[in-house]
């Protein structure tokens, strides 16, 4: 991406970028809503991913770093609901498993 930037191939503000993050998402669906090949939805995915990580430069964000901590929060916000939990996970509901998330997030 820093070799583009040098030669002009750049978008010139934020909103440009999140134009083209809305764009590739539109694009994922449909390719998802006609459950095309693994290859096709694999291929748009990327296409998202890239241009989520090109908006978060865009923002000042370090997408290596927010992803670093978005897995540590899951982490622990899981161990909460493993170590609250009255009975095995496998005996819970979706909706028992995620009211003990929404605490997990509460704190």
């Amino acid at each position: 991406q820093e070799k583009t930037k040098q030669v002009g191939f750049e978008w010139e503000n934020k909103e440009q970028v999140w134009d083209k993050v809305q764009e590739e998402m539109a694009e994922m669906q449909e390719v998802l809503d006609k459950e095309e090949s693994a290859e096709r939805r694999e291929e748009e995915f990327g296409d998202v991913l890239f241009s989520l990580i090109n908006y978060a430069r865009f923002q000042g964000i370090d997408p290596e770093t927010a992803l670093e901590r978005v897995n540590q929060k899951f982490k622990k916000r899981f161990e909460y609901i493993e170590a609250s939990a009255d009975r095995p996970l496998e005996d819970m509901s979706l909706a028992e498993m995620d009211a003990l998330w929404n605490e997990a997030k509460a704190k």
